[in-house]
């Protein structure tokens, strides 16, 4: 058996790449070799992070994966609402992949366009070998869930408003 966790996700402490592996010794050695040939040294700073959540109080991760969870059930009811989009519910992480080939194949130009004009960030698909597929992230909160769902929705469906106001900037869709 092969055990590999690490911080980012267990703690919610996103770009932390601090990790651990537990297997037997022979392994364990063979891991270390490939590790130090790829990596260098984890920043002091982020290793006493991690210390600190390791060591520390563990109450707090089951508030974390609870509000994970939910803020994952918002995130899929809201995409839900689109037409033609595919969603899987993601059983272990803060992301969901929803397919967007209804709407286009090259998730790096849609991506991209959603960046310019809806303001939401999204990560291409095709990066995760998903082509046409968005990595939308639910680490937030309901707030900028719901708000960047709507976001999405307002750049790609026909039938939402042609105006939408973010702040006090109001953005007008030309472009379907």
């Amino acid at each position: 058996m092969i055990v590999v966790n690490g911080v980012s996700k267990l703690y919610g402490m996103t770009g932390f790449r601090i990790g651990w592996t537990i297997a037997n010794r022979n392994l364990v050695s063979i891991l270390t070799n490939v590790q130090g040939q790829i990596t260098s040294c984890v920043a002091v700073l982020l290793q006493a992070a991690a210390e600190g959540a390791l060591t520390g109080l563990q109450s707090h991760i089951d508030t974390l994966r609870m509000t994970l969870e939910n803020n994952r059930n918002v995130m899929m009811q809201e995409l839900r609402s689109f037409t033609g989009i595919k969603i899987t519910q993601p059983d272990g992480t803060y992301y969901s992949l929803p397919d967007f080939r209804a709407y286009t194949n090259d998730s790096v130009k849609l991506s991209e366009m959603l960046l310019k004009k809806a303001l939401v960030v999204a990560v291409p698909g095709k990066e995760f070998g998903m082509e046409g597929h968005l990595r939308l992230s639910y680490a937030g909160s309901i707030k900028d869930i719901t708000e960047g769902v709507a976001r999405i929705k307002w750049a790609l469906d026909p039938n939402s408003p042609n105006e939408i106001y973010i702040g006090e900037r109001k953005l007008v869709r030309d472009w379907l």
